[in-house]
This record gives structure tokens, sequence and C-alpha cells, in this order.
């Protein structure tokens, strides 16, 4: 095996971290198509705001389909770490009944903070989008 001069990994290593960007990219939808999705995001924001809780919301999508809601919770469960896209994420994990969310998009009514993308990383998220514009935030890191 030659080592990566980049990163001294293995080659082989080195072309499946290329493989699974070319992977995660597949699973980015084309631009029209994140409107249903954001106006999920936004539904689920309207559906806190009537619950008393933090203007936020967020969904998680796997082959154009909608698997995950979030609407923010910290007031409700007086839980910090309820936030929109959190919340999407245990649902999704919850429907799959897996972890693992591994080429999924995420839709969020605004950028994810950094405990948000991390758990979203953890989830294996491939990208996440956020805003009304649908704003593309990457792969969450």
């Amino acid at each position: 095996m030659r080592k990566c001069l980049a990163c001294f990994c293995t080659r082989r290593a080195a072309l499946s971290l290329a493989a699974a960007v070319l992977l995660s990219r597949r699973a980015i939808a084309a631009p029209g198509e994140h409107q249903e999705f954001i106006d999920a995001a936004f539904r689920m924001k309207e559906e806190a705001v009537r619950a008393g809780d933090q203007p936020f919301g967020a969904v998680v999508v796997k082959a154009r389909r909608i698997i995950g809601f979030g609407p923010s919770r910290v007031v409700q469960r007086k839980d910090t770490a309820a936030h929109a896209e959190r919340e999407a994420i245990r649902d999704a994990q919850a429907r799959l009944g897996s972890g693992d969310l591994s080429g999924c998009l995420l839709y969020s009514t605004s950028r994810p903070c950094a405990l948000c993308e991390a758990a979203a990383a953890r989830a294996g998220i491939a990208r996440m989008f956020f805003g009304r514009e649908a704003t593309d935030a990457g792969a969450p890191a």
C-alpha cells in the first residue's frame, strides 16, 4: 500500500474517502427540489411557536421523503438539547430503528448550531440546508 502524502493514510483509505464524498454528493437534491422540505421545516417552526417554544424547525429527508420531524422543544421539555435539528434527527432514527442516517439531508429554518451540526455528523447526515433560500451549509463536520 502507498501512503497518501496529505494525511499518511493508505491509498485504499483515501480512495474510500473519495467514494464516500461522491456518494454524499449524489444525495443532494436538485435546486428546485428543496422548497417542499424547507416549507416542511418552517411548518415545524410554526408548530413550535404554537406550543410556546422557540421559533425553530427542522426535517430529515431520505430518498426525497421526510423521515424525521423536529419542532424546537427546548421550552416544553426544559431541555437545552432539544433543538429542532436534534429533535428531527432523533425522530428519524426512531422511525428507521437505527442511529445511521447516512445519505440523509437535514433542512432547518436557521443554520444549525455547532452542537446540532456535530449530532448530524455523528448520525451520518450527508448535507445540511437552512433558511428560506435553502442555503447549502455543506456536510456536517
